[in-house]
């Protein structure tokens, strides 16, 4: 990945904090290996190689995994009650739903309260390294990759977990005192103490922090992570991918296509398959539509900026040119998905790649009237990426993609479906 936008002074900033660090293109570490530490960007360590998703992982107890689990389903814990993790993480849907939201965003436990972006897929987000940086030999300045949340502000999966618990929007109950009582009113005290000690839901920093060990013991568990899809299959030897999948595949691949890879890393040559995350956990500014639909969009000043706000919060130098980046997410299971982008702008799978291809040679199609790049304040839309394929031609020229190379593309995305999910087939695949 290199960085792609409208920098200014950053460069300078950046290259002072970090200096003396050099990249190497594309180096990574060895799988078991930590990557040597090289500097700082703010309070955010820059590593001298690429944290590798192949990495071997702790292995969560089993008896972690199960309370987890339970806890991840209780409608118990929120407040009213009647709302859990899974309500927008139903394990039946890919670990993603919208708890009676609606326009891409999900709703709370109190319905009228709205979050603003579309809930992420919670499947193989194991792999996911906490925030760094690393250069390239060809990058200007370090970027940054990993992080939980799509703006990175998360370096665990258990720090994730806790957010929702005391969120308004969310689960709402409000307060790290509020969520232990209601622990202890679960009849969760036995449970919490067989794991982490007698008391711990009378500290209510303590047991927050065992809430969110037990949920994290559960995400990194395999039935969030099988590698069970047709794609996979493929990969150890048996057959399974149509003519069709296999050109998309090599659009996918090919970087004067779809260059889908060089953010949604992919290995075609490796049988393990965490070599094949669909994502290099880094960031990237879309210039995606403005979700026009959402109550907190009624407000024109309304923006959600998403890595510039970590970006401030820890000290990185002109924090304001990450303003629109967001992480590029895993592909896998994208297939089943019912709202696509950070906003959930898009119905459609098939939008979505359309977007990616048409967005620079078409932009009256996604973005009418309004200015391109209308989800940013106009200060900020030189931030977004104009130069890598296919975002990169002029209006009014051909798109690298044909509709025929977007159906393939949306047919080879369909082969990354786990198979608990095989029988949903590709939703929303035509355009609404």
């Amino acid at each position: 990945m290199t960085l792609r936008g409208r920098w200014g002074g950053v460069l300078l900033a950046v290259a002072t904090l970090v200096a003396g660090a050099t990249g190497a293109s594309g180096v990574r570490a060895a799988d078991g290996e930590t990557p040597r530490v090289v500097g700082r960007v703010g309070d955010t360590p820059q590593y001298a190689a690429i944290v590798p998703a192949a990495r071997p992982l702790a292995q969560p107890a089993s008896e972690r995994v199960a309370l987890g689990k339970q806890l991840f389903g209780d409608v118990r814990l929120s407040q009213p009650r009647g709302t859990s993790c899974a309500s927008c993480h139903d394990p039946a849907r890919g670990f993603t739903a919208f708890n009676g939201g609606r326009d891409g965003v999900a709703g709370g436990s109190i319905r009228a309260r709205l979050g603003t972006r579309n809930p992420p897929s919670l499947t193989y987000a194991r792999y996911l390294p906490p925030l760094y940086f690393y250069q390239d030999d060809d990058a200007q300045v370090p970027a940054p990759f990993g992080g939980l949340m799509l703006d990175g502000r998360a370096d665990t999966l258990a720090a994730q977990s806790r957010e929702p618990l005391l969120a308004r929007h969310e689960m709402n109950l409000g307060s790290p005192r509020a969520a232990a009582r209601r622990l202890k009113d679960s009849g969760y005290r036995d449970a919490f103490e067989a794991q982490f000690g007698t008391g711990v839901l009378d500290d209510p920093e303590r047991a927050l922090k065992a809430f969110g060990a037990s949920l994290e013991a559960y995400l990194q568990s395999d039935e969030l992570s099988p590698f069970d899809s047709r794609f996979d299959e493929s990969l150890r030897g048996k057959p399974s991918l149509s003519a069709q999948e296999r050109q998309g595949l090599a659009i996918f691949r090919n970087p004067d296509q779809g260059n889908c890879a060089s953010c949604h890393s992919v290995s075609v040559t490796s049988t393990n398959p965490a070599r094949s995350l669909f994502t290099d956990f880094g960031y990237e500014a879309l210039g995606v539509p403005r979700n026009r639909k959402l109550p907190a969009n009624a407000r024109p000043e309304v923006f959600d900026l998403g890595l510039c706000r970590t970006a401030q919060a820890r000290g990185w130098p002109e924090s304001e040119a990450w303003c629109g980046y967001f992480r590029t997410p895993s592909l896998r299971n994208v297939a089943v998905r019912q709202r696509f982008m950070h906003n959930g702008v898009f119905t459609s799978l098939r939008d979505a790649v359309r977007f990616y291809a048409t967005r620079s040679t078409q932009p009256a199609d996604w973005y009418g009237r309004h200015p391109v790049f209308d989800d940013l304040p106009a200060a900020m839309r030189g931030n977004v990426n104009i130069v890598s394929t296919p975002l990169n031609r002029k209006a009014g020229s051909t798109p690298a993609l044909s509709e025929e190379d977007i159906d393939a593309l949306v047919a080879f995305l369909g082969t990354l479906t786990d198979k608990r999910y095989a029988g949903a087939g590709v939703l929303g695949l035509k355009s609404q």
